[in-house]
């Protein structure tokens, strides 16, 4: 018979369970969503959207896709002041950070 995880973690020690709570909790401090990012930074949707020249709604709807342009999650984050940095990780190396990523580059067309 299948026990819940409920009935997993009350078998489990105290201290046992204590420790694998704060890990949950480390590993959910690492994972916000972009709606708690803005939050932390004390900005409500209607200034955000007022930052990014968006409108309220638009911003509602980018907070709950699951999939962004980068270009538009570095505008997002860096209208609350912050910075976007992009890395990728192998297991047999260390991290190596992306740049230039979703941002709009100048035309280098010539004059006529």
């Amino acid at each position: 018979m299948a026990r819940s995880l409920d009935d997993v973690m009350k078998a489990l020690p105290a201290e046992r369970r204590k420790s694998i709570l704060a890990e949950a909790d480390r590993l959910e401090a690492e994972y916000v969503t972009l709606c708690a990012l803005r939050k932390a930074h004390d900005l409500t949707q209607v200034q955000l959207a007022g930052k990014l020249g968006k409108s309220q709604v638009s911003i509602a709807k980018m907070e709950k896709r699951s999939d962004l342009l980068i270009s538009t999650l570095r505008d997002y984050v860096e209208a609350m002041g912050g910075t976007l940095n992009l890395s990728v990780e192998f297991p047999d190396g260390a991290p190596v950070f992306l740049s230039g990523l979703g941002e709009i580059e100048a035309e280098t067309h010539p004059s006529k």
